[in-house]
């Protein structure tokens, strides 16, 4: 078993309100880090047999906020084969967020999906075989 170049992965969430660290109900980019992080680890069970380790990111770009009350969809795309390393580029979007402003339950469909942050990773995976 091993990876190849266009191996895709997405997990889609809801982002709760305890998460929430600023005004405007925004959330810390972390969160969405950890998002990458348990796309990456999927990536890495699937291509390779094993949970793999995140080696760090070559890249993020913060580009629109992600707030309580959204649902996320978090996507990696293996872009680069090594002999232990993938490369990954990552993509998290919007789908829905709330409308505080109708009712505290309000919520709409983002059509197209927003696009909030954008990376490129390496994870490492163990030798064919599981040799260190």
């Amino acid at each position: 078993m091993s990876a190849v170049v266009g191996l895709s992965v997405t997990h889609r969430r809801y982002v709760p309100y305890g998460h929430a660290h600023y005004a405007g109900g925004l959330v810390d980019g972390a969160y969405v880090l950890g998002l990458f992080g348990d796309v990456a680890t999927e990536l890495c069970i699937r291509g390779d047999g094993d949970e793999g380790l995140f080696a760090g990111y070559d890249e993020v770009r913060f580009v629109a906020p992600v707030r309580a009350g959204d649902v996320v969809e978090a996507t990696g795309t293996v872009v680069r084969v090594g002999v232990r390393s993938r490369s990954v580029r990552f993509e998290c979007a919007v789908v829905c967020r709330g409308r505080p402003e109708l009712s505290v339950s309000a919520a709409r469909v983002v059509v197209p999906p927003l696009v909030a942050v954008t990376a490129t990773g390496t994870v490492v995976v163990p030798a064919a075989g599981g040799a260190e």
